[in-house]
């Protein structure tokens, strides 16, 4: 399984993923899932993966060859075509139907199901950056102000304090520190979800990719974090009257 999520704020967006893919306990691999696609002072699209690997890779497949032969005359746009965010999303959702046609019928006699979800994001030319959660039959929502994270895989036990602290008011440092103590919880609480992670942040109008970073078991700010958020609630719990009933 895996874990990513996503966060809209009024300064950009910041999505991360784990790396980890399992077939069972005994056969684990790594394999990114945060990807992207760049034209620089045009466009940014970052796109994350969760569920069945073989659909999820061949739908990334799909975009980025119809981006090498953007050149040729085709009926279809690409990601690099689209005029808005929503334009682009119904790309992808394109691309997931595609797939579908092509291994639903097999995956159904296996009964394996087709199992994927998307969170596509990014900003195009002066548009507002956007957020897209892309389901299996290529259909999508959009994140809000009101509900400005996005999250797919083993979403619950980082969602409690994505809930109770995300906004989109917050700065990007701000996001990506509540982003990375969502994938503490997550990583405390589910072993099928692993590191390495990748993050990114995307800094709004910058259309362009500045901020990627991989955080490994051994990084220096994620074990201060873990370390630095475990000790507060600790200490919150014990400052809190116990129960007299």
């Amino acid at each position: 399984m895996t874990y990513c999520v996503a966060l809209r704020v009024e300064r950009g967006l910041v999505f991360a993923a784990d790396t980890r893919t399992n077939a069972g306990v005994d056969n684990i691999a790594q394999y990114r899932k945060l990807h992207y696609w760049r034209d620089p002072g045009q466009r940014v699209l970052v796109l994350l993966s969760a569920g069945n690997l073989a659909i999820s890779q061949s739908v990334i497949s799909v975009l980025n060859e119809q981006l090498s032969s953007r050149n040729e005359q085709r009926a279809e746009p690409t990601l690099f075509d689209a005029s808005t965010m929503y334009r682009a999303a119904r790309v992808v959702g394109d691309a997931v139907r595609e797939v579908r046609r092509i291994d639903s019928p097999a995956l159904e006699i296996s009964k394996a199901g087709f199992g994927v979800n998307f969170i596509f994001g990014g900003q195009i030319g002066d548009e507002r950056p956007r957020l897209f959660q892309i389901y299996a039959e290529g259909n999508f929502i959009e994140a809000t102000d009101d509900t400005p994270f996005l999250q797919i895989g083993e979403h619950k036990y980082g969602k409690p304090i994505l809930d109770r602290v995300a906004n989109s008011k917050m700065r990007l440092g701000e996001a990506a520190k509540l982003i990375l103590l969502s994938f503490d919880s997550t990583l405390r609480s589910n072993l099928s979800v692993g590191m390495p992670i990748d993050l990114l942040l995307y800094e709004r109008d910058s259309l362009e990719v500045k901020r990627e970073r991989r955080i490994d078991p051994d990084d220096e700010y994620f074990r201060s974090l873990s370390s630095s958020w475990s000790e507060a609630l600790r200490q919150a719990f014990g400052k809190i009257d116990e129960f007299k009933g």
